[in-house]
């Protein structure tokens, strides 16, 4: 299986680590800390050395209760760090917008996906025919209403039947629109419009998505159902995460969005050599 990427067609055979680059002032997990260029640019370095595979810009929080930007001033956040890092680096640049105005001037500079977190409800046929016409690669998220409506949304009759069959309404809505198969990634959005319970199921059944026939990521990093269950602030939950992390490559996820970039390598990389597949290493 392959993903295509613009120009490129990047293999899924091993799982591939996508670091969190929040260039945002109120984010969940590290608002603030990366919204100087320079830190951030310091940040995206070290991932990369770390072994990300991708790199996420996101500047707009999507945590529950945040309030929307505007374009300008998610602009404002991305340029910055998006100009220097694809003059500087060539991992692939993810862009976290569920904007059309906004993935259009990153795509324009060259970023290579957008991963809009709304799966095209929020950014609508604009955003699909972008991805058509940039041949990008998209990250079509789960989720139920905005940040400041999706705790109310949380009521399932049978979730994963409900989650399978509302993310093949948005794949329709992108394939319409001319985007590629291959194009499309899975997101099933872990803690969107879902309790702890629920994302616990979720990662309980991770393979129902890959029934869906599309390459799946997987996002536990961090998020407050791992809180739920240790009791451990935001900041200390890189064990808890590594658990999920390394479940989710056990259950054939293709990729993990992370922020602990280089212990989430390491859990992946012994994940796989559990699971038997795709690991090569000289001891």
């Amino acid at each position: 299986m392959h993903w295509k990427v613009r120009q490129q067609f990047i293999p899924l055979e091993k799982t591939l680590l996508m670091g969190v680059l929040n260039l945002t002032p109120d984010s969940f997990s590290d608002g603030g800390r990366f919204s100087d260029v320079n830190q951030a640019l310091d940040q995206a370095a070290l991932m990369i050395r770390e072994g990300a595979d991708i790199l996420d810009l996101g500047a707009e929080s999507t945590r529950p209760g945040a309030f929307p930007v505007s374009a300008a001033q998610e602009l404002d956040r991305l340029l910055p760090v998006l100009e220097r890092l694809l003059k500087n680096t060539s991992t692939l640049i993810s862009i976290d917008t569920t904007k059309s105005e906004v993935a259009r001037v990153c795509l324009e500079k060259g970023a290579h996906i957008i991963n809009d977190v709304s799966g095209l409800m929020d950014s609508g046929p604009a955003m699909a025919e972008l991805i058509r016409e940039f041949e990008a690669g998209l990250v079509l998220m789960h989720r139920r209403g905005t940040p400041l409506t999706m705790n109310s949304m949380t009521h399932y009759q049978d979730l994963i039947p409900e989650i399978c069959g509302e993310l093949e309404l948005r794949i329709q809505s992108a394939l319409s629109r001319g985007v590629l198969k291959e194009q499309i990634v899975l997101d099933p959005g872990l803690g969107f419009a879902k309790n702890p319970e629920d994302s616990f199921k979720m990662m309980a059944h991770l393979e129902s998505f890959l029934d869906l026939g599309f390459p799946v990521l997987a996002g536990p990093s961090r998020k407050s159902f791992i809180g739920k269950v240790t009791g451990r602030s935001v900041e200390e939950r890189e064990f808890g995460t590594a658990a999920a992390v390394a479940i989710a490559v056990i259950k054939g996820v293709h990729i993990v969005r992370v922020h602990a970039v280089g212990a989430m390598r390491d859990a992946v990389r012994v994940a796989e050599a559990i699971k038997g597949e795709n690991y090569v290493r000289s001891f």
